[in-house]
């Protein structure tokens, strides 16, 4: 571990104020990726992120008050990107006014769960890169690689994390990733390869009028790689990642009580079209998911090319 800690500078402090109900816990902490992520945890009632913003590094803290309201503190060159940017974080752009439940059990899983928001990043290369990292793998791989590639070539978070966190690469610093830490991180070479070559084009990722487009021109990405993309940075509430091996059994069993394939899983969402992935969330918030028919090891490809 590189240490000392950067220079964190003064601490700003914020508050955030939702409109409605909100589940802090509930809403960002589905952004961890795995117990190990260095670039998130959780310590007793606060969430601790690092990340790079466009500012520079930045660590920030949340913590829910018992009125509802997000207490916020933020180290780093990038503390004031990363308060003003916390709102959406917890879900502010997120409107659920439009959704209609339709059916009994979605409307009560709705009804239980009113502080469930779509969080938004904002920061688009990182959540395409932690999408790519889980293409082909278990997510146990998955998260043990991105802890890896992160911890070796990230920069360590500025001010006081209850135990050493980092931020991840910049779009170069991925790019100059030596082939060893690849390897020893547990990535393939063709995942390797899309990192690097999509990290060639951020600047014009970021700026893409069309982002869907502008990701499915890349080498080695597809549907399911958009999606994951695009509910991480933007929040996005009607995404389905086509292509998971779980998910269309899951929507299968929580609307029909049966498996489906992709094209099945789509057919039965329509409905809700706007705000798919929220009944998504619901089913798994309901616990309405496919009951597991014993310990198989499932190895997912979400490349398409």
């Amino acid at each position: 571990m590189r240490d000392p800690r950067p220079d964190p500078g003064p601490r700003l402090e914020g508050e955030y104020r939702p409109r409605g109900p909100l589940d802090l816990f509930a809403t960002v902490a589905g952004l961890q990726r795995g117990p190990g992520d260095p670039t998130q945890t959780v310590d007793g009632p606060v969430i601790w992120r690092a990340t790079r913003t466009p500012e520079g590094l930045a660590t920030l803290a949340l913590r829910q008050s018992a009125d509802g309201s997000v207490r916020l503190a933020a180290w780093g060159p990038g503390r004031e990107w990363a308060i003003a940017q916390a709102p959406a974080l917890c879900g502010a752009d997120d409107d659920p006014a439009s959704f209609e439940p339709r059916l009994g059990w979605i409307a009560e899983a709705h009804r239980r769960h009113p502080g469930l928001r779509m969080a938004r990043t904002d920061l688009l290369f990182d959540a395409l890169a932690q999408s790519i990292t889980e293409q082909k793998v278990t997510l146990r791989q998955a998260f043990g690689a991105w802890r890896r590639i992160v911890t070796w070539c990230g920069e360590r978070a500025p001010g006081p994390t209850p135990w050493p966190m980092f931020a991840p690469p910049s779009a170069e610093g991925w790019r100059r990733v030596p082939s060893w830490a690849w390897h020893r991180a547990g990535l393939e070479p063709p995942q390797a390869r899309t990192i690097v070559e999509a990290a060639a084009r951020a600047s014009s990722l970021q700026r893409a009028a069309d982002l869907d487009t502008a990701l499915a021109s890349l080498r080695g990405i597809g549907p399911w790689t958009i999606a994951e993309t695009r509910i991480r940075a933007l929040g996005d509430p009607d995404a389905v990642s086509v292509g998971d091996f779980h998910l269309a059994h899951h929507v299968g069993y929580a609307l029909t009580g049966a498996r489906t394939d992709d094209a099945g899983m789509l057919e039965l969402l329509e409905p809700w079209r706007g705000h798919r992935q929220r009944v998504i969330r619901l089913i798994y918030a309901a616990g309405r998911v496919e009951p597991r028919r014993g310990a198989r090891l499932h190895i997912e490809d979400h490349r398409e090319r």
